[in-house]
């Protein structure tokens, strides 16, 4: 379940950040960002009936104090805690067993024949160094483990994003949670989606750096809206109202060769301008024959952590919430 991932080589992590918008003209980048967001925005819509049931079962684990009209108006309304203590349990248990005392989260295997027992060194090797790189550079790692150990047994999903930070040169990863993650509602794995999309609620302040930095395009956005969206609105400090924008790592013919090659494309969702496009693989995953491409495989920054499948055999798992709700 350890989403780790090693480092690429400073030559193609630097290409693998080339922000490829900055060669597009304006008409390409407004043709590739309404295409975007047209995808998105069906993902979304599938996903519906989900995203008001979501709602529901998080209400419930806060005993959010709602008023009663039935059998009459402000009667009682108590609700005993029974889907919180549930998730603390799950959480209680689970978390000892993928967070050790020993401090080995990464165990290793050896694979075949290892009579002199180098396999076994090398092994243990690696998942000392990984272990390391998970508790002492990834910073938060420990703590978005706990969250979403907590709140995985309540909405059914939950996902982590494991990537290269070239400003920090570490390998980073952070909780996302489903409302965060989109895609079509009958995805049947993150492998095989054509689309995943996460929603990013950016300040002015950090959009700024990042356009100073080269990392999106130094583009103007205009004044963003007030969201409706309960965690964006957490992100209004002293009446900053953050943009959202969506990061898509999808397929695009951007060299019109015939083959869609694998992007993450960033949009600001409300005018779909394209802000950065990066490629969404390294050389080595490119497969040639004959000096041709004959596929690509796409890198894979999200793992998925589910509960209990859904029944109805969709993407998105069920929790307590459906179970206790």
């Amino acid at each position: 379940m350890v989403e780790a991932k090693s480092a690429d080589t400073d030559e193609t992590v630097e290409k693998h950040n080339e922000n490829l918008a900055e060669s597009l003209s304006e008409d390409k980048l407004l043709e590739i960002g309404n295409w975007c967001k047209q995808g998105f925005e069906s993902d979304l819509d599938s996903r519906k009936d989900w995203d008001e049931c979501l709602q529901e079962w998080i209400d419930l684990a806060k005993q959010t104090r709602e008023e009663k009209t039935y059998p009459w108006r402000h009667a009682s309304n108590v609700k005993y805690p029974l889907l919180t203590t549930a998730a603390m349990q799950f959480a209680a248990r689970a978390y000892p067993s993928l967070v050790p005392s020993n401090g080995k989260i990464v165990k290793s295997i050896v694979i075949g024949k290892d009579q002199d027992g180098q396999k076994l060194e090398k092994a243990e090797r690696v998942s000392d160094y990984m272990s390391y790189q998970i508790m002492y550079e990834m910073q938060g790692w420990e703590e978005d483990m706990d969250k979403m150990l907590m709140q995985l047994p309540i909405v059914g999903t939950m996902f982590k994003k494991t990537w290269y930070n070239k400003n920090k040169d570490l390998v980073c990863s952070k909780i996302v949670l489903p409302r965060n993650l989109v895609v079509d509602y009958w995805t049947r794995s993150l492998d095989d989606v054509e689309r995943i999309s996460e929603i990013l609620w950016m300040s002015p302040r950090i959009l700024k750096e990042y356009q100073n930095q080269g990392i999106y395009l130094d583009v103007d956005l205009g004044q963003p809206d007030i969201p409706e969206d309960s965690e964006a609105k957490s992100s209004l400090i002293d009446g900053t109202v953050p943009y959202e924008f969506i990061e898509q790592h999808t397929f695009y013919d951007l060299d019109e060769d015939g083959y869609a090659e694998p992007y993450i494309i960033t949009f600001e969702r409300r005018s779909s301008t394209v802000v950065a496009i990066q490629r969404r693989y390294v050389i080595d995953d490119v497969e040639l024959e004959n000096a041709k491409i004959i596929k690509i495989k796409p890198t894979q920054m999200y793992t998925k952590f589910g509960f209990v499948p859904n029944p109805d055999g969709s993407f998105y798992d069920i929790g307590f919430g459906v179970l206790l709700g």
